[in-house]
């Protein structure tokens, strides 16, 4: 393949595309939003900050020409891929968004879908104990809840936090052993969280089923009509060759 693409990141799909196209020899810029203070870099080129909305990502895009944009953003970064559509089709660059499937309920789990933060703290009000893993976006929506709340995040939440909340810092993978051991000594009673999917945090969930615990689980916001849309880094590959692949070869066939 040849050709610049533009990774919009931040999650370990984009870092792994990042990877596979740096190793295929393609000038991949990987884009973050900046709002991790310590973020785990991609491999290849990277710059760090928004671009200013739509237009300002259209007249990016305008100014440097890549071949092709991947969104490869936080399955909540509802903006970041709003803005990535509205720019891509401003200035006619094929658009793809890579995003991995949401958590499926297994046998035993108790789950209890919503479609906001306010809701998910609505169903929560009347418990004694609540494990609130949504990231530190949001969190203000909690903090009216009047029992103990544990809030974990990478990074400290820029918004009030509920009276009798416990702040944890700490960044996946979480083992099951430890998120047993959490949940008994906080003595959680109801796991809130966001269904972004994908096993680095997916253990809670686990932790919760085998103990009997609800699960509060905030639905993903809609995707933009018309972007073609994958789930695996190995699809995104594909969908990228086809793109990036000199006018007039044929390419290798595939099996």
């Amino acid at each position: 393949m040849t050709g610049q693409v533009l990774l919009l990141g931040g999650t370990g799909e984009a870092r792994r595309l990042a990877a596979a196209l740096v190793a295929a020899g393609v000038d991949v810029l990987s884009s973050l939003a900046g709002r991790v203070a310590d973020p785990v870099l991609p491999p290849g080129a990277v710059r760090i900050g928004g671009f200013g909305g739509a237009d300002g990502l259209a007249a990016w895009l305008a100014e440097h020409r890549p071949r092709a944009v991947v969104d490869a953003t936080h399955p909540f970064a509802a903006q970041i891929t709003a803005a990535a559509a509205a720019a891509a089709a401003a200035h006619g660059t094929p658009l793809l968004r890579l995003q991995r499937p949401g958590w499926t309920p297994q046998p035993g789990d108790t789950w209890r879908h919503v479609d906001s933060l306010a809701a998910a703290a609505e169903a929560v009000a009347g418990y004694r104990s609540v494990f609130l893993t949504t990231g530190r976006q949001g969190v203000g929506a909690f903090a009216a809840l009047p029992g103990r709340v544990l809030v974990r995040s990478v990074d400290p939440p820029d918004e009030p936090l509920p009276a009798g909340a416990t702040l944890l810092l700490d960044r996946g993978p979480f083992s099951l052993a430890d998120e047993l051991a959490l949940l008994h000594e906080h003595d959680v009673d109801v796991v809130v969280t966001k269904d972004s999917g994908g096993a680095l945090t997916e253990a809670k969930l686990v932790a919760a089923r085998q103990l009997g615990l609800p699960v509060v689980l905030v639905r993903r916001p809609p995707l933009p009509a018309g972007v073609p849309t994958v789930g695996t880094v190995e699809e995104a590959v594909a969908w990228l060759e086809e793109r990036l692949r000199p006018a007039g070869s044929a390419g290798t066939p595939r099996p």
